[in-house]
């Protein structure tokens, strides 16, 4: 381009800019959080259980019923969920990632399995990126060391964890979301997978911690049109590491965010291992919300997967949206960004080609669209390319969502024009 049209093409996109900012926009695409009408589909939870449902599986729900691992049938149901027996399963509290602070902690302080404490031993973790912040926050809170590995289009580099691993036995294992990961979509494949169960790790208590919080989130119920979950408990058995595998998920965008059932799946030997430490802490978890989920659920027409085909409905149209208005305003060229097109999950990952996500976010924010920080996806909210920004557009009504991401656009167009200019 000629420093003349290179100008022309700056001011273009400022004054495209300058029209967005003056609609006066107030939109959020920043944290995956579901729509109300998502929500609205399990109202039913609320009277799931009347006055009289005080008793399931042959236990009274108001005492101390069934233990620290959950009720039976819930541990059937979600066991299920996850390709797993009930008995290697524990059906928790609301939060997944409370499940997975207790089984990082656990392991700090008393060793996985009988094996040695990881405090003191400067344990390493190693993670995605782009990945998920509250991955980072957990482990940098609780005292790991983070080793990044890149998220490709068929899961986790596992050349370069095999290398990790291989290498050093402070690494004790690695944490990633392995179906429609966050915040690219990508889910490992079934080959990577099968490597990944036995790579040949220095530290004999190497683990992976798979946080399957998407596994049943497809965006087109169309088999077809769905990526595969694998199932890591049964793989590390078949690798010879029966006890290296911990799968967790939760509800929490199933049914109710803030009143859903996180569950961990994972060998009978872990199983007994971390019941052993919940015991310690508590007599049990909420089974009366237990109860209400098993309920409702069974209930549901279609049961899990007729709900998860309602959420679908509900959120496709969004996916659609971003990647239409995206190609319509960008291109498919990668000139300005590219972006990937997931088939389930919460988020798109959206690369700048030149380094200005940070800007582009800051863009926004002034245009009155809030998106997730730059850096966000990486330990520290650095990212060392500044290239990469999530979106999340779960949470707007899809008429938002086509005005947000036209603004995106412009702001990608015009972050790109000035770092172009500033080249000069």
């Amino acid at each position: 381009m000629t420093s003349d049209v290179q100008s022309e093409a700056l001011a273009q996109a400022r004054a495209a800019y300058d029209a967005v900012k003056a609609k006066g926009l107030k939109l959020n695409m920043q944290r995956g959080q579901p729509a109300d009408a998502d929500f609205d589909l399990s109202n039913g939870l609320l009277t799931a259980l009347g006055e009289t449902d005080t008793h399931l599986d042959g236990l009274d729900l108001r005492n101390y019923p069934g233990g620290v691992a959950g009720l039976p049938s819930a541990r059937a149901m979600f066991g299920a969920y996850l390709d797993l027996k009930p008995e290697n399963v524990i059906v928790w509290n609301n939060a997944s990632l409370e499940l997975q602070c207790y089984v990082l902690t656990f392991a700090l302080l008393h060793g996985p399995r009988g094996g040695q404490p990881w405090a003191g031993q400067t344990p390493k973790m190693i993670v995605t990126t782009p990945g998920y912040d509250r991955h980072f926050l957990l482990l940098q809170t609780l005292g790991f060391e983070l080793l990044t590995v890149d998220m490709q289009p068929d899961g986790p580099d596992v050349d370069a964890i095999e290398r990790l691993a291989a290498a050093d036995a402070g690494v004790k294992g690695v944490l990633f979301v392995p179906t429609y990961s966050n915040p690219g979509g990508e889910t490992i494949s079934a080959d990577k997978a099968r490597r990944l169960a036995g790579v040949k790790a220095a530290a004999p208590d190497f683990t992976i911690f798979a946080d399957d919080a998407y596994r049943a989130h497809h965006l087109f119920p169309d088999a077809a049109g769905q990526d595969t979950p694998v199932n890591f408990v049964t793989l590390a058995r078949d690798a010879g590491y029966p006890d290296r595998a911990f799968v967790f998920a939760s509800t929490s965008k199933i049914t109710f965010a803030g009143a859903g059932l996180g569950f961990v799946g994972s060998s009978e030997d872990n199983i007994r291992w971390l019941s052993k430490f919940l015991n310690a802490q508590s007599i049990g978890p909420n089974k009366v919300e237990q109860a209400r989920h098993v309920k409702f659920l069974q209930a549901y027409p279609g049961g899990l997967e007729g709900l998860m085909n309602d959420h679908a409905a509900l959120i496709a149209p969004k996916f659609r949206a971003v990647d239409e208005v995206l190609r319509q305003e960008l291109g498919d060229s990668g000139e300005f960004a590219t972006w990937t097109s997931p088939r389930g999950g919460y988020f798109i990952s959206l690369d700048t080609a030149a380094p200005v996500a940070s800007r582009v976010v800051q863009l926004a924010d002034e245009a009155g669209v809030s998106l997730t920080p730059a850096g966000a996806t990486y330990p520290g909210g650095q990212d060392p390319h500044d290239r990469n920004i999530r979106l999340a557009p779960t949470r707007p009504p899809v008429e938002e969502v086509y005005e947000a991401m036209r603004a995106v656009a412009t702001c990608v167009r015009l972050a790109t024009e000035e770092y172009r200019a500033a080249q000069r």
